[in-house]
């Protein structure tokens, strides 16, 4: 008989690492887990911003821990990886958001230390996350690894549309993610054999409150259903890949854009 699909979404009894958990699309990813019924951990360099986030989702009754943590650094993904071990004994989820866009310059101007930083702080980190997730994922023969991508991970920036009070993405951030995106399909591919979903989820214009009001409405309007995206218009996703409602979906991009990529 099929599971009942509430089920298939229920998280109770399992953990979930949520890298850059404790702003925007990362705290409200770790929000959505932990309503589901999993233990969060918000781990971001910003350890105390995280450990506010999770004071604040404890308080709901949510199980929920904040850390430091740069995602770049091997010693201390492998330290967060452990102390998460070491207080349950198992890891079900690793979300790697860690990253951003830090374009100051565009081509053929364009800084070549920003790019390495760039690729260093979204690529990389994604590596390196995703490496030490599978270790720990491994001997259990389950688990989600899900990355974040972009729309920029496959299109290029329209650079009409954005106005001179916006800072932009430029390349260094669209080789990032779009060697995220196929980062992903490479460990789809090493761990399959473990039992172990690699997905990537791709977000379109999802503006912060300080976004200049004029290029939140360019957005809007860029987007097929004509609204302005929102952090919580990415929990269904992130919902559906992380629990065994999305155990035979391994290896894929979800874009979740409002159809800004459809034309």
């Amino acid at each position: 008989m099929p599971r009942n699909i509430k089920d298939l979404f229920d998280m109770t009894g399992r953990t979930a690492i949520v890298t850059g958990g404790g702003t925007h699309l990362g705290a409200a990813m770790a929000t959505a887990l932990g309503q589901l019924g999993a233990s969060v951990y918000l781990a971001s360099r910003r350890a105390q911003l995280c450990e506010e986030v999770a004071a604040g989702l404890r308080s709901e009754g949510i199980d929920a821990t904040g850390l430091g943590c740069d995602a770049t650094d091997e010693r201390q993904v492998e330290s967060l990886v452990g102390t998460v071990m070491a207080d349950h004994g198992r890891l079900d989820v690793f979300i790697c958001n860690a990253g951003g866009s830090f374009t100051t310059s565009y081509p053929p101007d364009a800084s070549v230390r920003e790019f390495r930083d760039t690729l260093e702080a979204n690529l990389t980190s994604t590596y390196i996350c995703g490496q030490a997730a599978g270790k720990a994922m491994i001997p259990a023969r389950r688990g989600s690894i899900i990355t974040l991508g972009s729309i920029g991970a496959t299109l290029a920036m329209d650079i009409r549309i954005y106005n001179e009070r916006f800072r932009r993405s430029g390349p260094p951030y669209l080789a990032a993610k779009g060697g995220v995106l196929n980062l992903t399909r490479a460990f789809a591919a090493e761990y399959g054999q473990y039992g172990i979903t690699v997905n990537c989820v791709s977000p379109g214009q999802i503006p912060k409150d300080t976004t200049d009001a004029g290029q939140v409405e360019t957005f809007r309007l860029m987007n097929a259903l004509q609204r302005t995206g929102v952090p919580d218009d990415l929990v269904g996703a992130v919902a559906l890949l992380a629990s065994d409602a999305g155990s035979w979906i391994t290896g894929q991009e979800l874009v979740v854009d409002g159809g800004w990529s459809i034309w």
